[in-house]
């Protein structure tokens, strides 16, 4: 079974929504989108599908989308994951329309929450935090109202000003919304707006001392904006109450935005939980945000995923209102089939055998006889057209393509067997060198002048065709495979915690790989496929550094065909 082909949707209930609004003439027919990160670490293949959603929906209506940062705690947010957003998001293939910052609006928001206080809708708690969170009840349990809650607009203000002039310490009073302490939706027990946290901002320095939270900065800053369509994730369902609530309290400067949430991206063996992914590079666990081992953007980057494949892997999932877990097996899928038609084919050899051919030829100075053939850059492309291939008595051959005792059906080279060497000759294995501990390192063959090319003037077959590299022509390389960087399908489903099912085998490197010269001028970033061994990246960083991408076989439609599908 083939892997899938790309889908976009005609429809979904995003699209259904906002072409019903434009229908109805809501916000004048326009479409404005917002991708709202917090900069607090690298994205991930979960925001990847946020980012096809937000920028996707704005492209499909002509509207607009801006990339706004939500960097309302200066205690993790950092530059650098500033511009690791904006160089994700450009790299996926998506340009903003703008690029702002919650941190824009500071003083509006706070005018506002001044607004609120004054209305008697905010109030300061002095009450600590742990006080506060029990005091909100829980699911089925009634609140309790903060014995703060029912203080004079007018005290109320002064506090507030006076916890912006930082004459309180940190965590030493809240400002929270005055809505229902005995609400059945837990977001709207009085909600904080507002948190006393001295630390300093990327963009705004010193100057203020009290930030606000998510629910205050979102959808306020949405409004702001002009947002028309604000698109989240699931997990803000329950929010949108909240959302709507703060929105209608406050004198806006044009339409109400509207809240709409979707499915977000899972995968099997995979954690996207920002906090744990910093937890694996801060311990060392990883080699750093783009270990391709990594779900970060950067780290599928590094390890050679194209942005096409992603967006086309994002576009199939599709846009809906219920959780699931893909199985990576499926991404990889897309990630397999944007190469094959892509990437130039190369020679390389990860685990070095040398090859020794008796009967080559040598030149009248006693020099072995080197001829080049004429090898497919890529049979997917033909305007890839071909290169030239250095063949001589001495290759190298990957160490699994000879067995001295072959088990049952095992085709390739043993004692006394025929092969093709991949578009040059047929060869036959004749005696084997040993070192003192009895391992082969070195295989005698003969080779038949007759079958140049690969081909047989006699008609006969042989069972096993093996790529070669030239050990006289041959470059040395380092090699990155890899396995799953989680053991299981659904990491922590046994114990709560994903980093207990962290696979301590999923990063194997090999030193002294022998590849053919065309690929000491690939250029860094470049992916390209060892023939018989998957797809590899050059690593943009260190030079002759590949990693493994996927390998050749399409283990989705393995997966598929165990299913009956």
């Amino acid at each position: 079974m083939t892997s899938p082909e790309p889908v976009v949707p005609a429809s979904d209930f995003v699209r259904d929504t906002v072409r019903r609004d434009n229908e109805q003439g809501t916000y004048g027919s326009r479409v404005q989108t917002r991708f709202p990160p917090e900069p607090n670490g690298y994205l991930h293949i979960g925001h990847a599908k946020a980012i096809t959603v937000d920028f996707g929906v704005a492209e499909d209506f002509g509207g607009t989308c801006k990339l706004r940062f939500d960097d309302t705690n200066p205690e993790t947010e950092d530059e650098e994951f500033v511009q690791s957003i904006i160089d994700d998001i450009r790299w996926l293939g998506y340009t903003p329309d703008d690029i702002v910052y919650a941190s824009d609006y500071f003083e509006q928001l706070y005018a506002w929450a001044e607004l609120m206080v004054e209305r008697g809708l905010a109030y300061v708690d002095e009450q600590d935090s742990e006080t506060i969170s029990a005091q909100r009840g829980g699911y089925g349990q009634p609140g309790v109202e903060s014995p703060f809650r029912d203080t004079a607009p007018e005290d109320n203000l002064a506090k507030l000003r006076a916890m912006r002039a930082g004459e309180f310490a940190d965590g030493s009073r809240v400002l929270r919304a005055k809505i229902d302490m005995q609400h059945e939706n837990m977001q709207l027990r009085d909600p904080i707006m507002y948190r006393i946290r001295r630390g300093h901002h990327h963009r705004t320095g010193d100057a203020w001392c009290i930030y606000p939270t998510y629910d205050w900065a979102h959808g306020q800053s949405d409004a702001i904006e002009g947002v028309t369509h604000s698109l989240c994730t699931l997990e803000f369902e329950s929010h949108r109450p909240l959302y709507n609530w703060f929105l209608e309290q406050l004198p806006l400067p044009g339409d109400t935005p509207k809240q709409l949430e979707f499915a977000r991206l899972e995968l099997t063996h995979t954690v996207t939980s920002k906090r744990r992914l910093a937890k694996l590079v801060h311990e060392g666990l990883v080699e750093g945000w783009d270990d391709p081992r990594m779900p970060t953007i950067s780290g599928l980057r590094r390890r050679g995923y194209p942005a096409a494949a992603i967006r086309d892997f994002c576009r199939y999932v599709g846009v809906n209102r219920t959780n699931s877990r893909p199985s990576i097996e499926l991404l990889e899928s897309f990630v397999r089939r944007e190469l094959n038609r892509t990437a130039q084919r190369r020679m390389a050899v990860i685990r070095p055998l040398k090859l020794v051919i008796t009967n080559w030829p040598t030149s009248a100075d006693g020099s072995p006889v080197v001829e080049h053939f004429s090898v497919v850059n890529n049979p997917e492309n033909e305007a890839d057209g071909s290169r030239e291939v250095a063949f001589s008595g001495e290759l190298y051959i990957e160490r699994d393509d000879f067995a001295e005792v072959p088990p049952p059906k095992y085709f390739r080279l043993s004692p006394g067997r025929e092969v093709r060497l991949r578009g040059a000759y047929f060869v036959t294995a004749t005696d084997v060198v040993k070192d003192a501990e009895g391992n082969v390192v070195e295989v005698h063959c003969t080779y038949d002048p007759q079958t140049r090319g690969g081909t047989a003037p006699d008609g006969r077959k042989v069972k096993s065709t093996m790529h070669w590299v030239s050990a006289q022509h041959a470059v040395d390389a380092t090699a990155v495979l890899y396995d799953r960087l989680f053991s299981t399908e659904a990491p922590g489903a046994a114990t709560g915690e994903p980093l207990d099912d962290l696979n301590a085998d999923s990063r194997e490197l090999l030193s002294g790989c022998k590849v053919e010269a065309a690929l000491a001028e690939t250029v860094p970033g470049t992916v390209v496929q060892f023939e018989r061994l998957g797809y590899f990246a050059h690593d943009p960083r260190t030079p002759m550094l590949f990693h493994r991408t996927v390998g050749l076989k399409d283990e989705w439609a393995a997966i598929q065909k165990r299913q009956g599908k």
